[in-house]
């Protein structure tokens, strides 16, 4: 399930022919990866097993870009399912002895900033945070 989430997100992507929307996630899971491998090795906590590297779940991580990305970028009639199935996969981590849900929850806020920031709806109103070096505030935007 973790990697049909992915797969998934690219595939509807590719159905609507939506490139722009295609990098969008990729750019998305590279941030997110990499942050949450990088505070992995860093924190280096124990799972719940006893073995190294648990905080935080790169399981959760791709899973919920992978939903956030649907959510905001299609609609919730896509989103929706995509969160079941990402928490579904959070579950089955935490029930398999291989996370703590701090883990999970650390995963899926890294995915959720990243993919949030990174993502635009494909079409419709947008309200999108904006930071530069001139500006701070909020960005309203429709596409047509």
């Amino acid at each position: 399930m973790t990697y049909a989430l992915p797969v998934a997100a690219m595939s509807i992507a590719a159905y609507w022919k939506d490139g722009e929307g295609a990098w969008q996630l990729t750019k998305s899971g590279l941030i997110t990866m990499s942050t949450a491998v990088a505070i992995k090795y860093t924190v280096k906590a124990r799972r719940p097993n006893g073995d190294p590297y648990s905080m935080p779940s790169g399981h959760a991580a791709i899973s919920f870009v992978s939903a956030e990305y649907l959510r905001k970028r299609y609609g919730w009639q896509y989103g929706v399912p995509a969160y079941v199935a990402a928490s579904f996969v959070s579950y089955t981590r935490v029930r398999a002895n291989e996370h703590y849900v701090r883990d999970i929850a650390v995963g899926g806020g890294i995915a959720f900033l990243s993919t949030y920031w990174m993502t635009t709806p494909y079409k419709g109103w947008a309200i999108q945070p904006e930071w530069s070096a001139q500006r701070r505030g909020i960005r309203l935007s429709r596409e047509f």
